[in-house]
């Protein structure tokens, strides 16, 4: 291979900045690889915090990453702009016109970045599977511009529900989350305490245990199918006690602006409609130059993580069906699964850099763990030392599932950084409303 490898990395998420960051650390900064991360967007969050963002318990300006300037802390090169072709014969990704978002004029016009190494790291987006109305009339939490909309939406409501004379319309403060995974079950309990915060700012007129309904509506027998089903039982129980309405086998057929129709023909009135029922990764991968897919779009690999049809090309994350002998056909779509592949990908580069053989990936299950805000968190952690997966909750599952995200910092940024944040964020969240306002 040549002296200055061109490594390109499509995709900012959790997996692609961890693994651009790295990579700019070991071979960019030496000057043994160059290092491009593409992405449409120009910073980084990441996305397990798209649901405090949406009920406004955090806020997005002050958690967000600029992707130009963590290329210039470590040594890569950020190329703004949304992939939507690839060219594999002549080894050129192809990036589509970025326009400017208020004054939709062209900034960067169309234009080819080529590579010796592919790394696709697109991550996943919901899948509304094609229900009618659901593009339209119900909100996704994909993006940080997708969470950011859905509160403006219900602050807007409740500011609307304050000022009118009249009664409330029986859909009013109305919220139906389709769909009981984690980023469902989440944003519900996270809704129940910000929106009880949100009304003590000068909402009298709304009383929230008597006007604000939150309902949760999942096509299967029970919430949290991927869990096992304690923790799905716990966090089923506390959402109960929140007075938060949960419909197991309740397929949803229509949504409309206001209301939610399942296949039982039963009607729920609601104002503000979120989708969070299944994934699938980006559509432009379908027909992406012959590289192998399967029905929801993700880039079938090997244990290598090269794709099926070019050894140049690797994937990762969710947008990559890698395999898992003896569990499933693909690694599941995690953020811990990003991190792992992230760590493994910087060391298999670096022996394809100098010629070596790659090393298959073993993904490892440390367990899953579900934020229920404020009032509890609940999951199952495994490992060798446990001899099998053990139930937590309570304020040690609390802590763990911090760490998570304290981790991702940390490989973003090193330990000083990390702490030095944590220690700045406690003083000036003293003087801050406990909830975005806006």
């Amino acid at each position: 291979m040549s002296h200055l490898d061109r490594i390109v990395i499509v995709g900012g998420g959790a997996g692609g900045l961890e693994l651009a960051t790295r990579l700019g650390d070991r071979l960019g900064r030496r000057k043994r690889a160059r290092v491009t991360l593409i992405d449409c967007a120009r910073t980084h969050l990441w996305k397990p915090l798209l649901h405090e963002v949406a009920a406004g318990s955090l806020d997005l300006y002050e958690n967000d990453l600029d992707y130009l300037a963590q290329a210039r802390w470590h040594h890569f090169e950020f190329q703004l702009g949304r992939v939507d072709g690839l060219d594999r014969a002549r080894r050129v990704v192809k990036i589509a016109p970025t326009y400017d978002e208020e004054e939709h004029e062209e900034l960067i016009p169309r234009r080819e970045i080529s590579y010796d190494v592919l790394v696709i790291a697109v991550g996943s987006r919901t899948n509304d599977f094609g229900t009618l109305g659901a593009r339209e009339c119900a909100i996704s939490l994909d993006t940080p511009d997708q969470a950011e909309h859905f509160h403006r939406r219900l602050v807007n409501a409740c500011i609307r529900a304050n000022a009118q004379t009249g009664p409330l319309r029986p859909e009013q403060l109305n919220v139906a989350i389709i769909g009981a995974g984690a980023t469902g079950v989440e944003l519900a309990a996270e809704l129940h305490k910000t929106t009880r915060e949100l009304v003590a700012y000068g909402f009298e007129k709304i009383d929230p245990e008597r006007d604000i309904h939150m309902t949760i509506v999942e096509a299967g027998p029970r919430i949290l199918p991927a869990l096992p089903e304690r923790v799905a039982q716990a966090a089923q129980d506390l959402l109960k006690s929140l007075h938060v309405e949960v419909l197991t086998g309740e397929r949803v057929t229509e949504v409309r602006p206001a209301s939610v129709v399942t296949a039982s023909g039963r009607t729920i009135p609601v104002e503000l409609t979120v989708w969070a029922a299944g994934i699938k990764a980006p559509d432009f991968l379908a027909d992406l130059d012959g590289l192998e897919t399967n029905r929801i779009n993700q880039l079938i690999v090997h244990q290598t993580l090269q794709t099926t049809r070019d050894p140049a090309i690797f994937a990762m994350g969710d947008c990559a069906c890698c395999p898992w002998p003896g569990h499933a056909p693909c690694v599941p779509a995690r953020a811990q699964a990003a991190h792992q592949q992230a760590s493994h990908l910087v060391h298999n580069l670096k022996r394809h850099h100098q010629g070596k053989s790659l090393k298959p990936y073993l993904y490892r299950d440390f367990g899953s763990l579900v934020s229920l805000g404020e009032y509890s968190t609940v999951g199952s952690l495994m490992g060798r030392l446990m001899g099998g997966a053990i139930f937590v909750e309570g304020l040690f599952a609390r802590l763990m599932y911090i760490s998570l995200y304290r981790m991702h910092l940390y490989a973003l940024h090193g330990a000083a950084k990390v702490s030095f944040d944590l220690l700045g964020r406690l003083f000036t969240h003293r003087t801050e409303p406990r909830v975005k306002l806006h």
